[in-house]
């Protein structure tokens, strides 16, 4: 089935998955997700944003220059509460463990299983036990610690999304986990199966705090895990992204697909294609956009013959980045200069 473009304004939800399908068959050409040791740059980039803006959608203040001098230097900058700085470290380790598990699971995964209930438990111990040790929740019972499930209960959320009994918690976990390791059923694609099954996972809520990094992690872990690059939801797009949690609670996972997409496509685009591939693999030209030239302008390039490009089996533009940069490069040669244009 061809899916076709929305008209107008907002392409459709569809068609976003079909733009992730064609990103990971651009993948697939360079050789596929590379290993953090492969392409520890590639990687680094990810981690500095996705340290950032998953710390940040839980209220977390440090901009993304200090996060990087952060985890790069070992220095905290600004003048932040101890709490966040540990927040954003101790999301890092575990952003880092889920990249090394998600290519090379050792001893962690079972032979038939995408996520197991030890990871669940790990991911949340890395996240958050840095952070507990010095600023534990209110209340924490002694049971209660990190990697351990939740025991209190938690009121309804103002949303209406209401979490089970503490006590309904470990078979839920176990439930979930079933849907999580079976396939996708037919005809649904693979993000809106990871959509669905990350909205249920907020609805959980299985440990005391933390749910909401632990939540991410997770799903980073199997997105990573089924040859995907992670998506990093961004801090702007807070509101969106909850409401979409919540519709996914009701019922209604597409809204939260349709973020996750648009965000592994952009991993794709911006961190993974453009430095996969030399300068004379054809890509995209989403994944040859720069800050001087956007994808827009770069097909408006292509149309008009200006920009060396071709067309592939899906009527996509497609160049290189010797291409584009010739490109440019006559564009500024043939540029008047300002001082002439105004004399």
């Amino acid at each position: 089935m061809v899916i076709q473009k929305a008209g107008r304004g907002r392409p459709s939800r569809r068609f976003v998955m079909e733009q992730v399908d064609l990103g990971m068959r651009d993948l697939a050409r360079t050789g596929g997700l590379p290993s953090p040791v492969e392409s520890a740059a590639i990687w680094r980039d990810i981690w500095y944003e996705e340290a950032h803006n998953s710390t940040a959608i839980e209220g977390n203040t440090l901009a993304l220059k200090q996060v990087k001098v952060l985890l790069e230097e070992g220095r905290s900058v600004g003048n932040k509460e101890l709490k966040e700085y540990l927040e954003v470290k101790a999301y890092a380790q575990a952003a880092e463990w889920v990249y090394a598990q998600g290519r090379e699971a050792g001893d962690w995964a079972g032979a038939d299983e995408l996520l197991t209930v030890t990871e669940v438990r790990h991911v949340h111990r890395l996240t958050v036990g840095p952070v507990w040790e010095f600023f534990p929740p209110d209340d924490l019972h002694p049971e209660e610690g990190p990697g351990s499930f939740r025991r209190h209960d938690i009121a309804a959320f103002p949303d209406g999304m209401t979490p089970p009994p503490f006590t309904d918690v470990p078979a839920e976990v176990n439930e979930w986990l079933s849907a999580v390791n079976a396939s996708p059923p037919a005809g649904t694609h693979a993000v809106l199966h990871l959509a669905a099954s990350h909205g249920s996972f907020e609805r959980i809520h299985p440990f005391r705090d933390g749910n909401g990094r632990t939540g991410r992690l997770l799903m980073n872990l199997m997105l990573v895990r089924r040859g995907y690059p992670p998506a990093i939801l961004r801090n702007r797009s807070r509101d969106r992204y909850l409401s979409a949690v919540r519709r996914a609670d009701a019922g209604d996972p597409w809204p939260l697909a349709e973020m996750l997409g648009r965000a592994v496509k952009e991993s794709l685009d911006r961190f993974l294609l453009p430095n996969l591939a030399g300068p004379l693999k054809l890509l995209p030209l989403s994944a040859l956009a720069g800050d001087d030239k956007g994808a827009r302008a770069l097909r408006a390039a292509a149309d008009r013959g200006r920009l060396r490009a071709v067309k592939d089996e899906s009527h996509r533009w497609m160049s290189t980045r010797q291409w584009v940069s010739d490109y440019r490069r006559t564009r500024r040669v043939g540029r008047p200069r300002k001082d002439a244009a105004t004399s």
